[in-house]
């Protein structure tokens, strides 16, 4: 069996908040923008931070918290889609920079929004196989370099941030059955194209989707009308699968943490699948959407204040960039 053992994380220090927002963008308020994607302020990470960078402080908040001693690590994933090189694999440079001991495996993976979910299940079965003890799951972003400044919609939308979580044989959280899923048809609805092969170059070109807003190719787009629709077509199913796999029903989940995408998003999954608002966690209002990081986030302060406890099961999932998701059950 695998366990969560520990979970912290970093924010970068520099934060926008609303106010300064919305000066960029008159025709907006403070209280549109809470009220739309349900976030106050978002912290931005530093021109000269990376993903790296705040996966390293995650990692070291981590181990201090819960005197963890890094030697005692034997595999490190980071789940980033804005690595500090193409190559090498910045968990490679992670594992020198934590004092993680050489014979420890270490690995990057490009995974959005259900990043963490797909990190618990690699690390899961690197337990189970009997390759690694303690693995160490970074998860880290830094999505506003890849925003246009006039990209209202991203930038009032997502943060920057990681989280750190370690996963070994005994702790707080076992980790129950994964369901996991992949729709890479849809990978034109949330996509950077430049810097990769296929366009290493910018190219200037922009264009108006089917939801009014501008398209463009050296920025990260996000067709928001097509990923709220992905989300309401995979979710309720995932749900249920989830339950299936885990043996359990509804009445059996005590608390739902799912990737903090919006405000809007996550109160529509709730009424369409009839949660109770006390057992279904929105809170996105000093953070942002993080991406891969928000299900850590969350879990980080539903322990540090109480509203997850021993013997609770709480049903996490993760869904989006991709198009991806995932989800499994976690027994404190």
């Amino acid at each position: 069996m695998a366990y969560i053992k520990a979970i912290s994380y970093y924010l970068p220090e520099q934060v926008l908040t609303n106010e300064e927002l919305v000066k960029e963008f008159p025709e907006w308020s403070m209280e549109k923008v809470a009220a739309k994607v349900g976030v106050d302020s978002r912290h931005i990470a530093a021109k000269d931070e990376t993903a790296g960078d705040l996966a390293e402080k995650a990692a070291k908040k981590l181990f201090a918290e819960y005197s963890v001693d890094p030697k005692s690590v034997d595999f490190l994933l980071l789940c980033t889609q804005s690595p500090d090189y193409f190559l090498p694999s910045t968990a490679c440079i992670l594992q020198h920079r934590l004092g993680i001991p050489t014979s420890a495996g270490a690995f990057d993976y490009d995974l959005g929004c259900s990043g963490c979910v797909y990190g618990l299940a690699i690390a899961k079965g690197l337990i189970a196989a009997g390759i690694a003890k303690n693995v160490l799951l970074l998860t880290a972003e830094t999505y506003n370099k890849y925003l246009h400044p006039q990209d209202k919609s991203n930038r009032s939308i997502f943060g920057d941030g990681a989280a750190a979580c370690l996963i070994s044989t005994e702790g707080i959280a076992e980790i129950g059955e994964f369901v996991l899923g992949t729709d890479g048809s849809g990978a034109d609805n949330l996509i950077l194209k430049r810097g990769g092969a296929r366009q290493p170059d910018a190219n200037g070109h922009k264009e108006e989707d089917d939801d009014g807003h501008v398209r463009r190719d050296d920025f990260l787009y996000m067709g928001g009308g097509a990923v709220f629709n992905f989300t309401l077509d995979v979710v309720p199913p995932m749900m249920q699968q989830i339950l299936e796999k885990n043996k359990l029903s509804t009445d059996n989940v005590d608390y739902y943490v799912f990737h903090q995408a919006n405000k809007f998003m996550l109160s529509t999954i709730r009424k369409m699948c009839d949660l109770p608002k006390d057992k279904f966690y929105i809170n996105l209002a000093e953070t942002g959407n993080t991406v891969s990081s928000t299900v850590m986030i969350a879990l980080k302060d539903c322990l540090d204040n109480g509203t997850i406890y021993s013997g609770m099961k709480v049903m996490i999932s993760g869904f989006g960039v991709g198009l991806s998701w995932g989800g499994t059950m976690l027994k404190f």
